[in-house]
C-alpha cells in the first residue's frame, strides 16, 4: 500500500501533484497544501490563491507585503 508523502497516512486511492519540477504523492487536498503551496515570506502561511509578489518576496496580501 503507497503511503502519503507528507502524512503517512495509507489510504487508497492516492493522487500525484507536480510543481516546478518537484512532486509527490498525497491522500488529501490538505496534505498536498502543505507540503507545496508557497509560503507568504511575511507570516508563513500557505498562500492558496494569487500571491502578492515584490521583487524576490511572494506574499500572501498585501498587509503582509506592506510590513516586510
Amino acid at each position: 500500500m503507497q503511503t502519503c508523502d507528507l502524512c503517512g497516512n495509507g489510504q487508497d486511492p492516492l493522487f500525484m501533484l507536480s510543481r516546478d519540477g518537484r512532486s509527490g504523492q498525497y491522500d488529501s487536498f490538505e496534505c498536498a497544501i502543505q507540503d507545496m503551496a508557497e509560503r507568504c515570506a511575511h507570516c508563513n502561511c500557505a498562500i492558496l490563491g494569487h500571491p502578492v509578489r515584490q521583487q524576490q518576496d511572494v506574499f500572501c496580501c498585501q498587509h503582509c507585503a506592506a510590513h516586510s
